[in-house]
This record gives C-alpha cells, structure tokens and sequence, in this order.
C-alpha cells in the first residue's frame, strides 16, 4: 500500500476504529452491519421511550384532577344534604345559614389544599397587578387608594392570578 493511501485511511479514522491495512473489506462490511443494528436499536428504544412518556403525560393529564375530585365529594354530599334539609318542615333559615357556612369552609380547604387562595384585599392599598378597580368613592375613614369595597373577591392558584379581586378604591 503507498504512503498515501496509508495516510488517507489513518484519516479516515478507519485505523481508530481497530482495522489495519490487512483488514478485508468483509470485515468492514460486517463492523457497518454491527454498526447499523446498534442504531437501529437505539432509534427503536428511544421510540419506545417517547411512546411511554406521551402515556404517561396522557394519564396524568386524565387522571391528574382525582385528588382535587376526591377532594370535592363532601362538598357535594354537604350540599345534597342542605338541599334534603331545605325540604324539610320545621328547617328555619339559621340552621340552612350554618349548613351553607359549614359547606363553604369544606369547599375553601379543598381549594387551598391544592393551591388555590382567596385574595380579598378589604382595607389594603389598590394593587392593580391583584385587583380591578370598578370606579373611585370618596372616603373620610378609608386612606386614599385603599380597597373601600371588595364587590368580588379575586383567586390566586399558587403564584399565578386566576381572577382579579372587583373593588371600589377610595378618593382621598
């Protein structure tokens, strides 16, 4: 073999690869196979992976509000049963107030148990990042652009503003 060719195949990077100048174009020809089966092996496992990621990512987007569901059943029983009560002869309207008061606490600690606040922000200074103010009212016992009245209260999931806080700010 010349010089050349010697220098071009050291190069090429076929020496690197464990085949010297006596190595048969069979046993490169075979090393190509070894080499195009690993690929395809490895193409095929990471096919298999992105198919069990996309499963799993279906399922928790299917079943990812289960806790939250769980969660919510006393609610509807607590709800169901007022509603029994409400039907009832002799039911004043203090014992369905408390029934409603017990109910709401129930819906509130299953919301914030999964990351969900009330912003209600009565008495504090206008935030326009956390509240929407629906106009301006003149107040002698409320500081100037503070919350005068909170007409609906705002939701925050986490970090994230779900609903703005609707409020009346005060005019100095």
């Amino acid at each position: 073999m010349h010089e050349s060719q010697e220098q071009e195949r050291a190069e090429s990077g076929i020496e690197a690869e464990g085949f010297g100048p006596a190595d048969s174009t069979e046993a490169l020809h075979q090393r190509i196979i070894e080499l195009e089966a690993e690929l395809l092996r490895e193409r095929a496992e990471t096919e298999n992976q992105r198919k069990r990621w996309l499963r799993e990512f279906e399922q928790a987007r299917k079943f990812g509000v289960d806790r939250l569901l769980n969660d919510l059943l006393p609610v509807i029983d607590s709800l169901e049963q007022g509603l029994k009560a409400a039907e009832a002869p002799g039911t004043s309207a203090d014992s369905l107030r408390q029934g409603t008061e017990m109910t709401l606490r129930l819906l509130l600690k299953a919301a914030d148990g999964h990351g969900l606040g009330v912003v209600d922000p009565q008495g504090q200074a206008f935030n326009p990042e956390l509240h929407q103010a629906m106009g301006v009212q003149p107040s002698t016992e409320v500081p100037s652009d503070h919350v005068l009245l909170v007409l609906q209260k705002g939701y925050r999931l986490h970090d994230r503003l779900v609903r703005p806080a609707l409020v009346m700010v005060s005019q100095g």
